[in-house]
């Protein structure tokens, strides 16, 4: 008799669609949620949470909830939810919206950034969000990179003519994203506030991220499967970091693999990362998936000026993902290796890819868990080696023109996709669910995964919050 890996899925980010295109902003010509969350059932996940974005200049969240509500509704294969991305923190919001989000739309998590212009918040503002979100308890994710560094060495690339794809790298060292990462725990640490430090990239900020932890701080960090397998050298194009060639002419195609953080220079980075997974430092590992087509105008290639001359600064950030997640970490966990050559256990692999996330995310009830009074979301994973492929642009289902793990090979991928007990995905016969079948989820308050709110901060007094700090709701 064939044995088969029953394993249950969900929960990675889904990027932001925007309310005119289904697209994101900034890559209008990348996934719908009908391209989006076909891709992501055929790569074995049962839940999407997406990004809703919120613009610098409007006073409200309500019409970008409004909008993605509408762009989903009966386009979605899979089951899905929103997060949102708080650019503008007006006290209506805070005091208003946000507990509106959580009680009438189950949105229960708020993104922040400490970089990007049209997004970034300052630290008091960031301050005041996590002051929200922890006396609402909801869950605040924060993309961790120092904004003034990075425009002190655009500038000097710029004087210099380093405008190439692979100075994007460059742009973004590892240090802005360490001292952001230390930043971001210091203000969560002053507040009491649980965060989630998304797609951890550098080993260092990792090292931050377990000293917080050590200390019982509720610091969670997420990495992606990119930080994991990918290098700087994608960014020159032609070939990616196992050596295969991606078959591409010209040193542009490096604009494939811009993301941001972006990819690291050392394979050095890679184990460190690897490290830290298979120590638990990460509570989630997502996708980040933020495609945008390459062979476009529109997609990447906005990053050719007049369409000959690169300028790194100019092409979309992101990559697509969504699919090729659950298997490439399957194929390094003990489902596909024996315990000695595993990267991470099985245990581990569910938990980082489906259980905590759930849990978190305010879904602990119904998603992430095989028993009674849960949905039937399984993943059913080939015996043995017969599920071994090469990645290839011509198998996946995303609406992207290609994926930056081109050529490389894994040892199994899911053989079925089932979302509430239907098959939705079957390996040999392709899509078999029906657009329109995944539900809107409105979730619960998440959990806190890692250490404890209460602590007393390093240097104050134990009850020196009282004096300042708002009350917790």
């Amino acid at each position: 008799m064939e044995k088969s890996t029953a394993l249950v899925v969900v929960c990675l980010e889904l990027p932001a669609l925007s309310s005119s295109m289904q697209k994101q902003d900034n890559a209008p010509t990348g996934d719908t949620w009908e391209t989006g969350t076909r891709s992501a059932v055929a790569g074995g996940t049962t839940t999407v949470i997406a990004f809703a974005s919120q613009k610098k200049h409007e006073e409200s969240l309500l019409p970008a909830i409004t909008a993605y509500h509408e762009k989903a509704g009966g386009n979605s294969y899979c089951d899905y939810g929103f997060h949102v991305i708080l650019s503008n923190p007006t006290d209506q919001i805070l005091e208003n919206e946000l507990p509106a989000l959580a009680d009438a739309h189950g949105i229960t998590s708020v993104k922040i950034y400490m970089t990007y212009e049209p997004l970034k918040l300052s630290d008091r503002h960031i301050l005041y969000v996590l002051m929200r979100c922890r006396a609402l308890g909801m869950t605040t994710m924060v993309h961790a990179e120092n904004s003034d560094m990075i425009a002190i060495v655009i500038e000097g690339l710029e004087k210099r003519g380093n405008m190439g794809t692979w100075f994007h790298s460059v742009a973004r060292p590892k240090i802005a994203e360490d001292e952001a990462t230390y930043r971001a725990i210091a203000l969560a640490e002053l507040v009491d506030a649980p965060i989630l430090l998304v797609h951890v990239s550098s080993d260092i900020a990792v090292e931050h991220v377990r000293a917080a932890q050590a200390r019982l701080l509720p610091i969670h960090a997420e990495t992606c499967p990119h930080y994991l397998y990918l290098l700087s050298q994608e960014l020159k194009g032609q070939c990616n970091g196992s050596g295969h060639h991606h078959g591409d002419t010209d040193d542009f195609s490096g604009a494939k693999a811009v993301c941001s953080p972006p990819l690291r220079h050392d394979p050095a980075d890679l184990e460190g990362l690897w490290r830290a997974v298979a120590s638990n430092a990460f509570t989630v590992i997502s996708s980040d998936h933020a495609p945008s087509t390459f062979d476009h105008p529109g997609g990447k290639k906005l990053g050719l000026v007049n369409g000959k001359i690169p300028n790194f600064t100019k092409i979309p950030n992101g990559i697509p993902g969504v699919e090729t997640r659950l298997p490439l970490l399957f194929s390094d966990c003990e489902g596909c290796l024996p315990i000695s050559e595993a990267r991470l256990s099985l245990p581990q692999f569910v938990q980082m890819t489906s259980s905590n996330a759930a849990k978190m995310y305010g879904l602990e009830q119904r998603k992430g868990n095989i028993a009674p009074g849960f949905d039937a979301d399984l993943v059913i994973w080939y015996p043995g080696d017969k599920g071994a492929r090469l990645i290839t642009q011509g198998r996946l289902h995303h609406g992207v023109d290609y994926t930056p793990f081109e050529g490389i090979r894994v040892r199994n991928w899911p053989r079925y996709t089932l979302i509430r007990g239907t098959l939705v995905y079957n390996d040999q016969g392709g899509i078999i669910g029906d657009k329109g079948y995944g539900q809107y989820l409105k979730r619960g308050l998440g959990q806190i995964l890692v250490g404890k709110t209460g602590r007393q901060a390093r240097g104050m007094l134990k009850d020196e919050r009282s004096f300042w700090q708002p009350t917790m709701e």
